[in-house]
């Protein structure tokens, strides 16, 4: 579940809700640290970890205040809009922006997040081999999920469901049609829910999934033997 955020925390309760009548287990939180996060905020994620949640790191802020170049001003119209905080930074500033996500979790006696997915999962331009000198052990990219150590991606089917808009809608359909399609060959498909999905135009189409899919996994397992 993406876009955990103080103000997103009654949305993200509300979907738990939903996953554990559906009998979906494990959940994967993407926490945006950079967010204002009070003491009562972050008991409610340790109240999240105690529900079998991992915590994963989600960017920082989870916004940009500028678009930066060609390339990231055709993915924010196409994707993005105003979130994909890497493009708009070099490689130093992701690797710092990253390392400086971890910590937060350290320093708030979180649980050690294994698993980082970039805002949009758009990685930007930092080099692969610089990931496996950063504390996460594993990354979630668009086409998959990344081992830090081995550089190795994992390809999985993807579907989302933040269908906001009348032009977004049948495109996200079809994108999850055909996902739906490649998971029945590869053998895993990631469900990517974002807080207010359930009062958006595919809703029932999330619904539906839950149900459809009965065996789950956690991010620990891609890739083990």
């Amino acid at each position: 579940m993406h876009d955990v955020m103080p103000e997103t925390l009654p949305q993200v309760e509300r979907i738990l809700d939903l996953l554990e009548r559906e009998g979906v287990a494990p959940v994967t939180l993407l926490v945006v640290p950079g967010a204002d996060w009070n003491r009562e905020d972050i008991e409610r994620l340790r109240g999240f970890q105690a529900r079998g949640c991992e915590l994963a790191g989600h960017g920082w802020v989870h916004r940009v205040d500028r678009i930066s170049g060609v390339a990231h001003r055709l993915h924010s119209r196409l994707i993005s809009r105003n979130v994909a905080e890497h493009l708009a930074l070099d490689p130093v500033g992701i690797h710092r922006l990253i390392a400086r996500c971890h910590a937060w979790f350290i320093d708030r006696d979180l649980s050690d997040p294994a698993l980082y997915c970039p805002p949009a999962w758009a990685m930007g331009r930092i080099p692969r081999s610089r990931l496996a000198s950063l504390p996460f052990r594993r990354y979630e990219l668009f086409s998959g999920v990344l081992s830090a150590q081995t550089g190795r991606v994992h390809p999985i089917p993807l579907t989302g469901y933040e269908a906001d808009t009348a032009f977004r809608t049948p495109v996200i359909r079809l994108w999850n049609h055909l996902n739906r399609r490649r998971a029945t060959r590869r053998g895993w498909l990631r469900i990517g829910i974002h807080p207010h999905d359930l009062d958006l135009r595919l809703a029932e189409d999330l619904r539906r999934d839950l149900r459809s899919f009965r065996g789950h996994a956690g991010y620990c397992e891609v890739g083990a033997p």
